[in-house]
C-alpha cells in the first residue's frame, strides 16, 4: 500500500469544513437547519469549539478512508462509505425528531464532503 496522500487529504478536509460553515451558516441554511433541529438560529456568543474539533475529527478520518480507497482506484467503495455515513447520519436526526428539511441538510453535507474529498484526491 502506498504512502496516504497527506495533501489531497488535509485538503479535502478543509474544503468540507469551509463548506460545513457555509452550509450551516445563516447565508444558506443555518435557519432552516437550526429550526428543523430544535437549536437556537441565532449565532452563538461564542465558537462551539468541541463540536468544531468533533467535525474536524469526522470530517478528517472520512478524508483518510477516502484517501486509502484512492490508493487502490476503489472509488465505489470510497462512494459506499459516503453514503453509508449520510444515512446514518440522516437515520440519528429522524429519530431524535429533527424536520425533512433538518435532515436533507445533514445528509447533503455528508454527501458534498465526500465529493469534495474525491475531487481533492483527483486534484492533489
Amino acid at each position: 500500500m502506498e504512502p496516504l496522500n497527506w495533501t489531497a487529504t488535509l485538503a479535502g478536509t478543509v474544503a468540507a469544513f469551509l463548506a460545513g460553515w457555509l452550509i450551516y451558516s445563516p447565508a444558506l441554511f443555518g435557519r432552516a437547519w437550526a429550526l428543523g433541529s430544535g437549536v437556537n438560529p441565532e449565532p452563538p456568543e461564542k465558537l462551539p469549539l468541541a463540536p468544531m474539533a468533533l467535525q474536524l475529527i469526522a470530517l478528517l478520518l472520512l478524508a483518510v478512508v477516502v484517501g486509502m480507497t484512492a490508493q487502490t482506484e476503489a472509488l465505489f467503495t470510497a462512494i459506499a462509505a459516503i453514503l453509508a455515513g449520510a444515512a446514518l447520519v440522516m437515520a440519528q436526526d429522524a429519530f431524535s425528531g429533527k424536520s425533512g428539511a433538518a435532515i436533507a441538510i445533514d445528509g447533503a453535507f455528508v454527501v458534498l464532503s465526500g465529493i469534495l474529498m474525491i475531487a481533492a484526491q483527483a486534484v492533489f
